[in-house]
Parts: structure tokens; sequence; C-alpha cells
């Protein structure tokens, strides 16, 4: 009778480590990944006084997106090169969780849905970064 008594309690103080090794553990949001968008002008907007209206109010559009992604913790940086519109580019690294969801964020960008921007995606390693 004593056994049985051991026996049960011992079985009894396992039995919460038991269920805990068979609960599965909550799944873990994968590490994003870092990648560059590489911006350029369309050879229709090299000239200063082809931009319309609607194209300069893209550029305010995408800057606005760029800063709430930024504001966000998304993009880590974006900026552009002050040459004249043939050799301009621009450049903006930031993280997604996989590529497909990196190429929604670029072709969502208001430049380059209105025909104001081409993007090429690239991923990207970040090495360094000033604090």
């Amino acid at each position: 009778m004593r056994l049985l008594l051991l026996l049960a309690l011992f079985t009894i103080s396992l039995a919460p480590s038991v269920r805990a090794a068979d609960t599965p553990s909550a799944p873990t949001a994968p590490k994003p990944s870092t990648y560059l968008i590489v911006l350029r002008l369309p050879p229709r907007l090299h000239a200063d006084t082809a931009w319309t209206d609607a194209d300069k109010a893209a550029v305010g559009a995408h800057f606005q997106r760029l800063k709430a992604a930024t504001d966000a913790g998304q993009v880590i940086l974006a900026g552009r090169t002050p040459e004249a519109g043939d050799k301009t580019m621009g450049l903006v690294v930031f993280t997604a969780t996989d590529e497909a969801a990196a190429r929604a964020f670029m072709q969502a960008d208001p430049c380059i849905a209105a025909g104001v921007m081409l993007g090429e995606l690239r991923p990207f390693s970040l090495a360094l970064l000033r604090k």
C-alpha cells in the first residue's frame, strides 16, 4: 500500500513537467531580413521641366511614407544623390519578413506605383552602422 501511495505521488509530481513538454511552444516570428531598393528616374523625368504636379505629389507621398516607415522602425535609412536626373538615384534600406513582403513594400511606394521612379529590389547585408 505504501509503495502504491509513493508511486501515485511520484506520478502526480511528474505530471506538470510531462504536460509542459507535450505542449507545443508558441511559434516565434521569423527574424526580419534586410533589403535595399535602388530608385532611379525614368528617362521621361530626366529634365526638371518634364515634372508634372502629379509627379511632384507622388514624391511628397513617397517621402511621407518613408518617414512613417522610418518612425515605425522598418526603414533603416533612405536618401538620394544630388545629381542631374539621368545620374540621380535613391536608396532605401529596410527590413521585411521575406522577399515577397519586401517586394510588396517596394511596389506600394507612391512613386513606383505612379511610374515616377523605377525600383530595383536587392537583398542587403548591413555590416556597419554609425551610432
